[in-house]
């Protein structure tokens, strides 16, 4: 294995799967609001996106967690690149078929998320393996950093396309991502999981007792628990949030749902994210990951109502900057601890049940409460109300064990 990562052909592999699949993805989380406000005019339907983004963890992400980890790693990433090819490029054949609906869309959005679980669950359990343990922060600094150059610059060009084209005609790309993705991955050569050897055969009994076994380490690790339920709280608010951005943008800061002044705002959080994903690595080499959690969450937590609460587009661009670093550096530090932390065969398990826990739970909630908030509140008094759900995860960070592993000699011990 090269001892630098830049020399690694393998992950080098990975590291372009993972920025086709962003891109997509990207220009999926612009389009897919976009249309079904132009098709609705609903902020309840359009916030609703937002929150099947991340209801599918509910429902399948600790199955997917449990089958990853018995499963080839690689072959389930493909799999579930090829198959969500398939479905997001529904819908614009759909549109270009003049068949369209907001159901259709809805429910496209759903079963993408809910396939890729899948590709998460391998996802989680691959990178440790592919470049090992000791690299795990520079490898998730190298990822994140390029979703956040793509998150920086995909929101301004897909402002300005979508000006030109149907947001249904953009999805088409997201389609086209996933095959390349799906591509890069085949060309892996290390094995991204170890062998199995000993393992009963799954049957639905065995299935819940790998699940079981998963969640009880979640529960019983004191860092991992603590990061996974302030990461729900701060998902909550996030959630909420960007459930309401695209009318947040049209109606609050009057700059509509196209156009490059659209493109700047949403690609604002790209750059806080990038600042977060570089800085992690060497944070960690000084810091202990529970004190990066306990320092980033009240950060985080004003500069959620200050986003709120700025009056036009040039200020919230800079609001979004600065919370999406503070934000992102709780996420990806939380992502990096358990991938660090946790034992090979459970790896899978346990970040998808994280995830489900953190993002999935708090995110499909704040969407939600967000929708129905925005509708009798108003989308910036909405936006306030769910911004103090941030101060709930400070809280609780700084009653946790958080504050004992902060000062522990070994940043990585329980």
């Amino acid at each position: 294995m090269p001892e630098r990562l830049r020399d690694d052909a393998d992950f080098r592999r990975y590291w372009l799967a993972r920025a086709f699949s962003i891109t997509g993805s990207m220009v999926t989380a612009i389009a897919l609001p976009v249309l079904v406000y132009r098709l609705s005019g609903s902020p309840f339907l359009t916030a609703l996106v937002s929150a099947l983004e991340a209801a599918p963890y509910l429902l399948a992400g600790l199955f997917a967690g449990a089958l990853s980890d018995r499963w080839n790693r690689r072959r389930v990433m493909i799999s579930a690149d090829l198959v969500n090819a398939v479905v997001i490029g529904s819908i614009p054949l759909a549109h270009w078929l003049g068949v369209l609906t907001v159901a259709h869309v809805l429910v496209v959005g759903c079963l993408v998320q809910s396939i890729y679980t899948f590709f998460d669950g391998a996802n989680f359990g691959a990178l440790p393996v592919l470049v090992g343990r000791e690299r795990v922060a520079q490898a998730n600094a190298a990822v994140w950093t390029a979703s956040s150059l793509i998150e920086l610059m995909v929101p301004p060009l897909a402002g300005l396309v979508l000006a030109v084209l149907s947001p249904a005609t953009l999805l088409a790309l997201d389609a086209l991502s996933f095959v390349a993705s799906a591509a890069a991955v085949r060309g892996i050569i290390r094995s991204m999981s170890q062998v199995r050897e000993g393992r009963p055969p799954l049957r639905p009994r065995v299935l819940f007792a790998d699940i079981g076994e998963g969640i009880r380490f979640l529960v019983r690790h004191p860092g991992v628990r603590t990061m996974t339920i302030v990461g729900a709280l701060q998902s909550f608010a996030g959630g909420g949030f960007v459930a309401l951005m695209v009318v947040w943008c049209d109606r609050v800061l009057h700059i509509g749902t196209s156009g490059l002044r659209f493109g700047l705002v949403f690609g604002a959080w790209g750059i806080g994210g990038m600042a977060a994903a570089v800085g992690l690595p060497r944070l960690l080499r000084r810091v202990r990951p529970a004190a990066i959690t306990l320092f980033a969450l009240p950060v985080s937590a004003v500069l959620g109502i200050v986003t709120a609460l700025v009056p036009t587009w040039p200020l919230a661009a800079i609001a979004l900057l600065t919370w999406g670093s503070a934000y992102m550096l709780v996420i990806v530090n939380s992502i990096t601890y358990r991938q660090q932390v946790t034992p090979e065969h459970l790896l899978g398990r346990v970040n998808t049940a994280g995830r489900m826990l953190s993002w999935g739970v708090g995110w499909t909630l704040g969407a939600i409460v967000g929708g129905v908030l925005g509708g009798h509140l108003g989308v910036r008094a909405a936006m306030v109300v769910l911004g103090v759900a941030g101060f709930g995860a400070v809280l609780v960070a700084w009653t946790s064990p958080l504050r004992r592993l902060a000062a522990a000699p070994d940043p990585l011990q329980a």
